[in-house]
């Protein structure tokens, strides 16, 4: 209505005083008896995301809520980690599906579990994948399935990131492993690349000065180390290893405990890290 001729539509609005044409409309429908339009359906369900690709790794980090109070921070206190500060990257599914393989049985073989979710991101901080670690209802343990841990999206350069690194990292291959060592120095940067081939090939902070590398005492650790300092050096970087007593630091935090674990940290920082990061 325009108001220029004294339509239908003007004279309703004038009469009823209404301000809005939706309510002019309304009027109208009522004084004619005519039916009320069906509702316009604007908004349509997202076509899934292939499986296993980046987008469906972030809808499911999406999905998924923060870990305090749940099964996934349970399982994390069996495993000697209580110091979930700067832990953003971490959440808890409580029915991720699993799709199981040979090795399961049956009747697990399409099943879903409680799910730790890790977020794995670019240096720039994008997801482009995700790692799930299955877990027990009770939270003590794993869950019972053949692989309890599964990785989706893109991985390789990209790592499960704790704090954001400048100048220091500290890189190694599990996400515990490297929990394990923030219950020590929580506030020193850590990337977690989940296998020793994906930490072989982690891409480096550009304006990165000195890399810590957490290796796994097993040959594939040693192997990813060499690989890993070689590329560093290359672009100029310091690179001070950091070597596990036993298996690898969670190991060593069930087995020694935190304050043995912390001296053992100590003494392969270099100094003024160790005085910055790693208080007494």
């Amino acid at each position: 209505a325009t108001g220029d001729h004294g339509d239908l539509l003007d004279l309703i609005a004038a009469r009823k005083r209404l301000h809005t044409l939706r309510d002019t409309l309304d009027e109208a429908r009522l004084f004619l008896s005519l039916p009320r339009p069906e509702p316009c359906v604007t908004g349509r369900r997202e076509p899934p995301a292939p499986t296993g690709s980046p987008e469906a790794a972030r809808r499911l980090f999406a999905m998924a809520k923060p870990i305090g109070g749940t099964i996934a921070q349970a399982y994390l206190r069996q495993r000697g980690i209580t110091d979930l500060r700067d832990c953003g990257a971490l959440r808890f599914h409580p029915r991720c599906w699993y799709r199981g393989d040979a090795n399961d049985p049956r009747d697990r073989a399409r099943d879903a579990w409680p799910a730790l979710i890790a977020a794995v991101t670019d240096l720039d901080g994008a997801i482009t994948g995700a790692h799930r670690t299955w877990l027990a209802s009770s939270g003590d343990d794993k869950a019972p399935v053949s692989s309890s841990r599964r990785a989706m999206g893109h991985l390789l350069g990209n790592a499960v990131r704790f704090g954001r690194a400048t100048d220091l990292l500290v890189a190694g291959e599990g996400i515990e492993t490297m929990l394990s060592l923030r219950q020590i120095a929580p506030d020193l940067p850590m990337a977690a690349a989940l296998s020793a081939n994906h930490l072989a090939a982690l891409r480096l902070p550009p304006t990165l000065r000195r890399l810590y590398i957490a290796r796994d005492q097993d040959p594939a650790g040693e192997r990813a180390h060499e690989t890993l300092a070689r590329r560093a050096e290359d672009l100029g970087i310091e690179v001070a290893p950091l070597e596990p007593a036993h298996d690898d630091f969670n190991d060593d935090l069930r087995r020694l405990g935190r304050e043995a674990l912390a001296a053992q940290v100590r003494s392969q920082l270099v100094a003024q890290d160790a005085a910055c990061f790693c208080a007494r």
